[in-house]
């Protein structure tokens, strides 16, 4: 019965390590829900005619895989013609091998190679799903597999040493009988109901490969490991970063709410309002936007020590850091809060261009990890209001108009600012502003269409989205001679506060506007939509909170593990060596304010601590010497293999005694057979209580040991 109990165990395991595999090869998407259905199905059938006819022999496997090489080569070129890409469809494939390899292995007649054959699979099938996958589920499902195969494998390797070892004969020892046979009998029961502890044995060695590894994984060099594959194409509907944007396309952008990137401030976060700026640009075809030939031409950014230096700044505490998580999407933009000064991570080039916008090359199937140091500090208003010098010649392109527009758009321009009685070009850029955001009203559902979009908007249908407002902004104050450009972006998300990081959607996507002030040779941000349109997002209710952690758990595990590199090991060493010092000043100060004391309090405690651990020494010792006696109360060694020992070498004694006596005992006799035949009752107390150490697996009691301590001291007197 316990024998099979045992071959359960080792069948519940490895059929578990089996089916893991499986799902982590499932949730990594490099296997569909109906073959994993249908594979498991298998592992029930498989596990229900183990030990019967209904099982395939090894032959018939060998012919079954033989004949069904052909149609995975079908499998190939059928994944071809559906579109799939050249590494999906090799991907695919294989999956599909493996899994099958793993059924057919599965109904047949097993024998140790064949259980190590479908170990080997289901091990291939986790580093295939290792792959495929990014998300932190992947962990769990490691995580599980890791546990299974190390009971596995225990148990694996106890049936195999099992089997190799003959049954032993234990009555010629001791009498089959007697109470001391039932007794060993009973313990070795109890010892193969030890065999379910196995799973606690298996845990411990994970949690121990797990504190063993994850230093590795932190000082382990590595390189490259920011741009990261992802199955799948790039955010669909990505529009609106581009080199020309038709008015409209982020409203159809904003209507998806798929995440676009998660961003960190690694320091205080501004104290103004931000914006994670994408692309901007500053000629109005009437119907949209697009870059001037100016505009377009980028400047290469050297790499230097892992940093692509972009501009300076006038103090450091200006800078703020952010560490930007951007999923793969359908454009070469990298986006920041305004003004960034430095980028920092694994990118093969930036490019900046004509309009500080940076970018790098497209990434439709990774997912990017950088850093960008930002300076958000905008002019003084005083400053703004004061600055009345003369554009540049090269400034003309901010300031151009297409030919066909609307007289009316500069008569409403002009009566906004008189109405306002603004003298500066502030003034006159926070009086349009203000204007759009009272006078006009917000909606993603109603849009301005027409020949010309923007009068549309402006005099028909009044409502409308971001880029209708900035439009009209920018349009309106070049009316007046005040160079403009538009800016295409992303409002800062929602915090998860889990996470410490901003979700930022494709919802999320804004369009503003930039006025330049020459005196300060400044760009300063102006945003005329109204507030229904900059709402930050609020996700309520317990089914959000656990969003927020499974994002933040995600968020966790593709900056530590999935993307960790260099700069990741960089980091949170700085951070583990912040956290020392200051854990050790917090240390001096209290020693410090001790001595400052005098002391008292502290020498108090200490004389405490020793009183109660003196005490506690005392009683220890005592337990044990009342237990065990004084000779090994001071021992730390296991009681049992001191009662071993003294067995022993207590059988060791009388032997030696004997021989010196003239008696030896023939080689074939057992010790019990040599002590009857002596008729010497100390002999046979001291032969009993041996066999009951050493080939029962009992233990002496401290009475019993000096009962044999004091006969044989009797004997050799005698």
């Amino acid at each position: 019965m316990l024998r099979m109990k045992f071959k359960t165990y080792f069948q519940i395991f490895s059929y578990a390590m089996i089916a893991v595999a499986t799902l982590a090869l499932l949730l990594a998407g490099g296997l569909s829900p109906a073959l994993a259905v249908l594979f498991w199905l298998v592992m029930i059938f498989s596990w229900k005619s183990e030990g019967t006819k209904w099982q395939l022999s090894e032959r018939t496997v060998l012919v079954v895989v033989l004949l069904s090489i052909p149609l995975f080569l079908l499998d190939w070129k059928l994944q071809q013609n559906i579109g799939e890409t050249a590494g999906r469809v090799g991907v695919t494939a294989l999956a599909h091998l493996i899994v099958f390899l793993s059924a057919v292995k599965l109904l047949q007649q097993k024998r140790d190679r064949d259980w190590v054959f479908l170990y080997l699979i289901s091990f291939f099938e986790v580093l295939l799903a290792a792959g495929l996958s990014f998300s932190p589920v992947f962990l769990v499902t490691l995580t599980l597999y890791l546990l299974c195969s190390v009971s596995t494998i225990i148990a694996f390797e106890i049936q195999k040493s099992k089997r190799s070892l003959p049954l032993t004969e234990t009555h010629l020892l001791v009498p089959p009988d007697s109470r001391i046979f039932k007794r060993a009998r009973a313990r070795a029961g109890k010892r193969n109901v030890e065999a379910h502890r196995l799973p606690l044995v298996a845990i411990v060695l994970l949690l121990l490969t797990f504190v063993l590894a994850v230093p590795l994984f932190l000082a382990a060099p590595r390189s490259g490991a920011a741009m990261l594959s992802r199955s799948g194409g790039a955010l669909t509907n990505f529009t609106g970063f581009s080199e020309s944007v038709t008015l409209g396309e982020i409203g159809d952008l904003k209507r998806d709410n798929a995440v676009v990137m998660h961003v960190r401030f690694e320091d205080a976060q501004p104290r103004n309002a931000f914006r994670w700026r994408g692309v901007a640009l500053d000629e109005f075809t009437g119907r949209g936007w697009r870059k001037s030939g100016e505009a377009r031409r980028s400047i290469k950014k050297e790499k230097d020590r892992g940093f692509f230096q972009l501009g300076t700044t006038e103090a450091l505490h200006r800078l703020t850091t952010q560490t930007v998580f951007l999923e793969p999407i359908g454009s070469p933009a990298l986006f920041a809060a305004s003004r960034p000064v430095a980028v920092q991570g694994d990118l093969p080039f930036v490019l900046v261009d004509g309009e500080g916008s940076i970018q790098t090359r497209r990434h439709d199937f990774e997912r990017l990890i950088y850093k960008v140091l930002s300076d958000v500090s905008e002019p003084d208003e005083s400053l703004l209001r004061s600055d009345s010098r003369l554009y540049p010649a090269a400034f003309g392109r901010y300031l151009q108009l297409p030919a066909s527009l609307d007289p009316r758009i500069d008569a409403l321009a002009n009566a906004i600012v008189v109405n306002a009685h603004a003298r500066n070009r502030y003034d006159e850029a926070k009086a349009i502003e203000t204007h759009l955001q009272k006078e006009f009203g917000y909606s993603l559902q109603m849009r301005a269409s027409g020949p010309d979009p923007l009068t549309d908007f402006l005099f028909n249908v009044k409502t409308g989205h971001c880029e209708y407002f900035s439009t009209a902004m920018a349009v309106m104050l070049r009316t007046r001679g005040i160079a403009t450009r538009v800016v295409n972006g992303f409002l800062p998300g929602e915090y998860n506060d889990a996470a410490g990081a901003y979700t930022v959607r494709q919802s999320d996507a804004h369009s503003w506007v930039e006025v330049y002030f020459p005196e300060n040779q400044s760009w300063v941000t102006f945003d005329p939509t109204p507030a229904a349109g900059k709402a930050e997002p609020v996700s309520a209710g317990i089914a959000a909170q656990l969003g927020k952690y499974a994002e933040a758990l995600e968020l966790f595990w593709f900056q530590y593990v999935v993307g960790y590199d260099q700069q990741e090991q960089r980091s949170l060493a700085a951070s583990v060596s912040a956290h020392v010092n200051q854990y050790r000043g917090w240390l001096d100060r209290l020693v410090a304010g001790l001595r400052r004391t005098g002391s008292l309090y502290g020498r108090t405690l200490v004389l405490t601590g020793l009183s109660i651990a003196a005490v506690l020494l005392i009683l220890f010792v005592a337990i044990r010497a009342r237990r065990f006696g004084w000779r090994w109360a001071l021992s730390f060694k296991r009681h049992r293999e001191k009662t071993e020992t003294s067995a022993i070498v207590f059988y060791q004694r009388l032997i030696a005694l004997l021989e010196r006596q003239g008696i030896e005992r023939n080689p074939d006799l057992t010790p019990l057979e040599f002590a009857t035949g002596l008729g010497l009752q100390p002999a046979l107390q001291i032969t009993r209580a041996y066999n009951r150490v050493r080939f029962g697996g009992q233990e002496l009691s401290p009475l019993e040991l000096r009962e044999i301590e004091r006969t044989l001291n009797e004997l050799e007197r005698t």
